[in-house]
């Protein structure tokens, strides 16, 4: 139970980072930089990116969703 318990933290946490490096993309490719928004505006640009990571891999499963994101169920 425990394992289950730290790969869903693990996973999170590469969503969570792959979501950031994604708004960090978008607010670029936007032709600013991240001062020019408040926290809170950072925040769901973020949310945003992880609801597109996570509506994209519904269909694949967990396994296939692991793999993508760098996880190993093995560590």
């Amino acid at each position: 139970m425990k394992k289950i318990i730290n790969l869903r933290a693990k996973l999170n946490q590469k969503i969570r980072d792959k979501a950031i490096s994604k708004a960090k993309t978008r607010i670029v490719l936007a032709g600013k930089v991240p001062e020019d928004f408040d926290e809170e505006q950072l925040e769901i640009i973020v949310k945003e990116e992880e609801e597109l990571i996570i509506s994209n891999a519904k269909g694949k499963g967990l396994l296939v969703l692991a793999s993508l994101l760098g996880l190993s169920l093995w560590s």
